[in-house]
């Protein structure tokens, strides 16, 4: 409903929040020791915050491998976060590496449909 008072607002998309699931274990422990761009402080939080320049957003990571990425301003930044978390995380993932090639291809495939 339109209000009649209120005229309708023009808006632009600044963030985006999006939550992913990779199906796979993290050892966030090890990902903040070897991941300049992962801060994690258990104590305070239990998830670790990895910020990206390029596209510039943050993603929540999760033990239980439950992603949230903030920041993209469309669904392709979204999308070429989490390909590019999931580049970076690969190497700490505690799961069979086909469930991580899984999400790539689903990830992939997301952006080239998105494109059409």
């Amino acid at each position: 409903m339109v209000s009649k008072k209120i005229p309708q607002p023009e808006f632009r998309i600044e963030n985006i929040v999006a939550s992913a699931a990779l199906n796979v274990e993290l050892d966030l422990y090890a990902i903040a020791m070897e991941v300049d761009e992962v801060e994690y402080e258990p104590e305070q939080f239990p998830g670790a915050i990895l910020k990206l320049l390029n596209p510039k957003s943050s993603l929540l990571l999760f033990k239980n491998g439950k992603i949230i990425c903030t920041g993209g301003k469309s669904e392709k930044e979204v999308a070429h976060g989490i390909a590019r978390a999931i580049d970076i995380l690969d190497p700490y993932v505690q799961a069979p590496e086909k469930t991580v090639k899984t999400v790539k291809k689903t990830v992939k495939k997301t952006v080239k449909k998105k494109k059409k």
